[in-house]
């Protein structure tokens, strides 16, 4: 497994509001600026199926590999020769909620994948954290 970037973000909100979010996830382009459009199979849950469009490429099937509400949330996007991985993770202590994001590759055309885009997604991960708990707070406003 190659780690293309992390993110991290703080904020007051709590984790269900991520959840919310992303389970929304009509709404992703809103806040992440590699995607054009998302389409969810069904509920949001552990095992879900769907369709994205990134920016500039090719419609990706994902899967929800892991939901555990409040606490993680994890997609895989299918590619050629590849899994790519984000990885979401929350915490909450002290009426503050930690938003903790890993985006991870693995298989033998990774190292084509990361030529491809890594640049961008480690470029976009920070960005897409800070819009992300933004959203949610003019949400809550």
């Amino acid at each position: 497994m190659t780690t293309i970037a992390t993110a991290h973000g703080t904020t007051t909100a709590l984790p269900a509001a991520f959840f919310d979010k992303w389970a929304d996830m009509a709404t992703w382009p809103e806040w992440n600026t590699d995607t054009e459009w998302v389409h969810l199979d069904g509920e949001f849950r552990q095992s879900a199926t769907g369709k994205l469009k990134p920016k500039g490429g090719p419609t990706v099937p994902f899967l929800v590999e892991s939901l555990v509400q409040d606490r993680e949330f994890v997609d895989v996007s299918k590619l050629i020769g590849a899994r790519l991985t984000f990885a979401h993770f929350l915490t909450r202590a002290d009426g503050i909620t930690t938003l903790d994001v890993e985006i991870s590759i693995t298989g033998p055309l990774s190292w084509l994948w990361i030529r491809l885009m890594g640049k961008s997604l480690a470029a976009s991960a920070q960005p897409d954290v800070d819009n992300l708990i933004a959203a949610i707070a003019a949400v809550q406003v």
